[in-house]
C-alpha cells in the first residue's frame, strides 16, 4: 500500500487518494462531461497501477502520468486532454514562480500573488536576494503579534492559520515589517499642520519618517493663513496652503518608502478657506501632486446652502473673520467638474464623521488617511486588516460559525498589533494607545455574492452587505469587549460615547472596509467591497510579460455549465465584461456585472450599506464609464450626502492619460491593480 510521495520540491508527503479523484473529477468538470461519478472507480485503478509499476516511494509526476493513461484507457480522451492542459498550464506557474525567485511555495499563491510577495513583502539579505518564503513571512508576522500572549504557541498557530488559509490579512506594514528590526506595523497616520513654519516642517520630517517605514499620512491644512495673507514676523505675504503642500509631494516622491511602497498621503481643505478654489483646481493639470489625494471638507450647512444656491462666508483661520462670501453651488459644481475631469477632489462630510466620533471630547476629527477609510485624531494611528468573505461561502450559504471565529481572531490579532508596533513618534504612541482603534474590514466581497448567486447591483445585494457587515461589527464589539475585560479598557473610555453603553471596550473602533489594494491579490480575490472590474484580463506581472486572467468562479461556473472555452475567455479579455457576449448564458451575465456595467446608485447604495455598520468609515471609489456626465457626478456626491456615508470619491475611466486598468485591444492591469480605482495615483495602500 502506497503511504507516501514524493512532491515536486522533492519533500515526501502522506499520500492522500482522494487528491488524484478530485483532480479526475475538475477534468470531467472542464470539459463538461458528465460521467464525473466515476472518477473514484477511476482512481483506485491508477493507485493498482502505481502499486504494480513503483517500488518505493512514488513521485507525483508518476501519479499523473498514469492518471492520463487510465482516461485514455476508458475513452475519456477529451477528458484526458483537459487534463494534460491542466498540467501544462501548473508547469507554466511553476516556470514563472522559478523565474520570480520562489522556488518554493506550499501555499499555491497565484503567479501575481508571488510577483508582489516578492517585490515588496518578503524580506532580503543585505545584498537584496530573497530570504523567506510566502509561508515563512506568514510564520514570521504570526510569531510577532503572538509574542505579547501568554499562551504564545496557541495564538500564533491560530494567527498563522487564518493568514495561510487566506481567510484574514493584515494591512501592508504588518506583513513586511512584523518581526524585523524597524516594526512600524500601521498603515494609517494623521498628523497635524498648524500655521507656522515650524509646524509645518515638523510634520513634513515625520511624515519622512512614516512613509519610510511603509505608512500613509493624512493632512488638513485649512489651518494655514490663506495666499497672499500677512506674514507680520516677516512683513512678508503668505504663499497659501497649496504651496505648502507642493513641498509634502516633493518629500514623498523623493522618499519612495524605502522602496517597497510609493508614498500616500490626503489632503483636505475645509469648504470655507479662503482659497478654497485654487484648492479645488489644484489637480486639473495631469502629473501634479501625484503623492496626494484631494478632499473638500464640508458640512452639512455647505451641502444645504449648496442645494438652494445660497451664498456662505469665506474665514480666513488666523483671524476667524470673514473675508468675503461665496455661492456654494458655485462651489459645489466645481468640485463636481475636476472629479469629472480628473478624480479629485473626492469628498469628506465633516458632520457625518463627528457625529459618530468615539471620543468628542478629546477633539474634533478633521482628517482622515490617505484614502479615506480612517478618519483620525491628530497624531492617531490605526491598524487595519480584512477577511477575506470569498472563503466564507458554502453550499451556497454564508459560514456564520467560521466567519465569528476568524472575526474573534483577528481582532485580537489586531489589538496586539497596537502593543507589538513600534512607532515613529512618542505622540503617535500615546495618541495610538489612549483610544487604540483598530480597522477590522473585508475583501472578496464581490465574489461572495457570486458565489452565493446574487447580482452585486440588487436589492439582495445590499441586504447581503448590511447583514454580513452588522454580523462583523457586533462580533468584533464583543471581542473588543471582552479582550478590556482581560486586558484593560482603551485609556480615554471614561471620555468615550461608549461609557455606560458597555462595561469595558479595549478599542475605541473596530470596523473600517479598506481599499485592500495588494493583500486582495495575495488573497487571490476582489479589492475590498468593490465589484468585478473585469471577468477577464491581461495582466502585466513583469515587463514585458503578460498573463491572461479569468476571475475564477467564473471560470468553475463556466466549466460546469459546459460554455468554457479558450476562444471565450480570449473575447472577454478583449473588453472586461460578458455583457455583450453571447455565449454567456443570462443568469451568469446578471451575476458576473463589472464596475463599469453597474449604475452609478448602487455604487453609492453598497459603501453606505456598509457604512452603517462601520466605525471608521469605507473607501471606495465609484468608478464611472468614460461616457458619465457632470450630472452623473452631481447625483453621486448628493447621494453619498442622502445616505449618510461619511466621504465619496469618483473615477470616470479615461479621464487621466496614465490609469492602471485599460480597455484597447484587450483589457490591460498592472501587476498591482486589484479593482478599486483605476486611476493609478494614491487609490490603494
Amino acid at each position: 500500500m502506497i503511504k507516501k510521495i514524493i512532491k515536486r520540491d522533492g519533500t515526501v508527503q502522506d499520500f492522500d487518494k482522494n487528491k488524484i479523484k478530485n483532480a479526475i473529477l475538475k477534468a470531467f468538470i472542464a470539459t463538461g462531461e458528465k460521467n464525473g461519478s466515476i472518477a473514484e472507480k477511476l482512481a483506485d485503478e491508477v493507485v493498482e497501477i502505481l502499486e504494480e509499476r513503483i517500488k518505493g516511494i512514488p513521485h507525483v509526476e508518476d501519479v499523473q502520468d498514469i492518471v492520463e493513461e487510465v482516461l485514455i484507457k476508458h475513452g475519456y480522451a477529451k477528458v484526458a486532454k483537459a487534463y494534460i492542459l491542466y498540467r501544462k498550464e501548473r508547469e507554466k506557474i511553476r516556470e514563472a514562480k522559478k523565474f520570480l525567485g520562489v522556488y518554493k511555495d506550499e501555499l499555491k499563491l497565484t503567479v501575481n500573488a508571488v510577483e508582489v510577495l516578492r517585490r515588496r513583502y518578503l524580506l532580503r539579505d543585505e545584498k537584496g536576494n530573497i530570504i523567506e518564503t510566502p509561508l515563512q513571512m506568514f510564520k514570521r508576522v504570526a510569531r510577532a503579534i503572538a509574542s505579547i500572549e501568554k499562551h504564545r504557541d496557541r495564538w500564533e498557530k491560530l494567527f498563522l492559520k487564518i493568514m495561510t488559509n487566506l481567510e484574514f490579512l493584515p494591512n501592508s506594514p504588518t506583513l513586511m515589517n512584523a518581526g524585523t528590526d524597524l516594526g512600524v506595523l500601521s498603515a494609517c497616520f494623521v498628523l497635524p499642520i498648524e500655521d507656522s513654519l515650524e509646524s509645518i516642517f515638523n510634520t513634513l520630517k515625520y511624515t519622512a519618517l512614516i512613509h519610510k517605514a511603509g505608512g500613509g499620512t493624512g493632512f488638513n491644512f485649512s489651518k494655514i493663513r490663506p495666499k497672499g495673507d500677512v506674514v507680520r514676523s516677516t512683513k512678508g505675504i503668505a504663499s497659501g496652503p497649496v504651496s505648502f503642500m507642493r513641498i509634502f509631494d516633493v518629500a514623498t516622491d523623493v522618499i519612495k518608502q524605502g522602496g517597497k511602497r510609493r508614498g500616500a498621503n490626503m489632503g483636505i481643505l475645509n469648504y470655507n478657506h479662503p482659497d478654497i478654489i485654487e484648492f479645488i483646481t489644484c489637480k486639473e493639470k495631469e502629473g501634479v501632486f501625484e503623492n496626494f489625494n484631494i478632499s473638500v471638507a464640508v458640512t452639512d450647512e455647505f451641502m444645504e446652502k449648496a442645494i438652494k444656491g445660497e451664498e456662505y462666508e469665506l474665514i480666513n483661520p488666523r483671524t476667524e473673520k470673514a473675508v468675503g462670501t461665496i455661492n456654494a453651488k458655485d462651489v459645489f459644481d466645481l468640485i463636481v467638474a475636476n472629479a469629472w475631469r480628473s478624480g479629485d477632489p473626492g469628498i469628506i462630510f465633516l458632520d457625518e464623521i463627528n457625529r459618530h466620533n468615539p471620543t468628542p471630547k478629546l477633539g474634533l476629527i478633521e482628517a482622515t488617511n490617505p484614502c479615506g477609510e480612517v478618519p483620525l485624531l491628530p497624531y492617531e494611528s490605526c491598524n487595519l486588516g480584512s477577511i477575506n468573505l470569498s472563503k466564507f461561502v458554502n453550499k451556497n450559504e454564508i459560514d456564520f460559525e467560521r466567519l465569528g471565529e476568524v472575526v474573534r481572531i483577528s481582532t485580537r490579532f489586531l489589538d496586539n498589533v497596537i502593543d507589538v508596533n513600534k512607532y515613529p513618534l512618542k505622540e503617535i504612541d500615546f495618541a495610538t494607545k489612549r483610544t487604540r482603534k483598530i480597522g477590522l474590514g473585508v475583501m472578496g466581497f464581490a465574489e461572495m455574492l457570486i458565489k452565493l448567486g446574487i447580482p452585486y447591483d440588487s436589492d439582495e445585494g445590499i441586504k447581503t452587505a448590511e447583514k454580513v457587515m452588522k454580523f462583523i461589527s457586533e462580533t468584533a464589539r464583543e471581542t473588543s469587549r471582552e479582550l478590556a475585560l482581560e486586558r484593560g479598557v482603551f485609556p480615554a473610555f471614561d471620555e468615550s460615547i461608549y461609557k455606560g453603553k458597555y462595561d469595558a471596550l479595549r478599542n475605541a473602533t473596530v470596523t473600517t472596509i479598506a481599499p485592500t489594494g495588494t493583500i486582495s491579490i495575495i488573497a487571490g480575490t476582489t479589492s475590498g467591497i468593490e465589484p468585478l472590474f473585469a471577468v477577464a484580463y491581461v495582466r502585466e506581472v513583469l515587463e514585458g510579460v503578460r498573463l491572461v486572467e479569468v476571475n475564477k468562479v467564473f471560470e468553475e461556473i463556466a466549466k460546469e455549465r459546459g460554455f468554457y472555452s479558450k476562444d471565450l475567455i480570449t473575447k472577454i479579455a478583449k473588453v472586461g465584461s460578458v455583457q455583450k457576449i453571447e455565449e454567456v448564458p443570462r443568469d451568469v451575465k446578471r451575476l458576473f456585472v463589472t464596475a463599469l456595467d453597474i449604475d452609478p446608485e448602487w455604487h453609492v447604495k453598497m459603501q453606505a450599506a456598509f457604512q452603517k455598520y462601520t466605525d471608521n468609515a469605507v473607501a471606495k471609489t465609484v468608478n464611472l464609464p468614460q461616457r458619465a456626465t457632470l450630472e452623473d457626478v452631481r447625483r453621486v456626491f448628493l447621494l453619498a450626502y442622502k445616505l449618510r456615508c461619511k466621504g465619496i470619491t469618483v473615477y470616470r475611466y479615461g479621464s487621466k492619460s496614465r490609469q492602471v486598468l485599460y480597455v484597447g485591444e484587450h483589457v490591460k492591469v498592472s501587476s498591482e491593480y486589484s479593482g478599486g480605482c483605476a486611476r493609478g495615483e494614491i487609490c490603494e495602500i
